[in-house]
C-alpha cells in the first residue's frame, strides 16, 4: 500500500505511480510548477509542455509531463467516483527519488544507473 507524502484535511482523491521511469529531479520541478493550481490550469500546463509550447526554465520535460498527465487523469476519475466537484479541485503533486538499478545487459552499457521516481498526485476539493 502506498504512503502519501501529503495528507489532506478536506475531501480529496489520490493516485500514485511508484517506480516511474522518469528523473526525480525533473519530476520535482514539474510537480512544483503544477502544485496549487486548479485542475484545468494544471492540465493545460502539462499539455503545453507535451506540445512544447510552454516551458519551465527553458526545458519541456515531456516524459515527466506525460507521466503526470496520466496520473492526474487517474486521480480525476477517482474524484469523480467519490462524487467530488470537478470545478473545485486543486492539484497537489509530489515526486521522490525511487530505487536505482543498474543495467545488466551488454558490456558497453553495463553499470549504468537508471532513473526512477515515485510520483503522487492528490486532488483536494476547496
Amino acid at each position: 500500500m502506498n504512503r502519501y507524502s501529503y495528507k489532506p484535511t478536506v475531501p480529496a482523491a489520490r493516485a500514485a505511480a511508484p517506480g516511474s521511469r522518469v528523473s526525480a529531479k525533473s519530476s520535482a520541478l514539474v510537480c512544483r510548477a503544477v502544485s496549487g493550481k486548479q485542475i484545468a490550469k494544471g492540465k493545460q500546463l502539462l499539455e503545453g509542455l507535451l506540445a512544447e509550447k510552454r516551458s519551465i526554465g527553458g526545458r519541456y520535460y515531456t516524459n515527466v509531463a506525460q507521466a503526470l498527465l496520466d496520473l492526474v487523469a487517474a486521480a480525476e476519475q477517482n474524484a469523480e467516483q467519490k462524487g467530488l466537484n470537478p470545478e473545485r479541485l486543486f492539484i497537489r503533486a509530489s515526486a521522490h527519488r525511487g530505487f536505482t538499478f543498474m543495467t545488466p545487459r551488454r558490456m558497453k552499457l553495463r553499470g549504468r544507473a537508471r532513473k526512477v521516481a515515485n510520483l503522487q498526485v492528490v486532488l483536494e476539493q476547496r
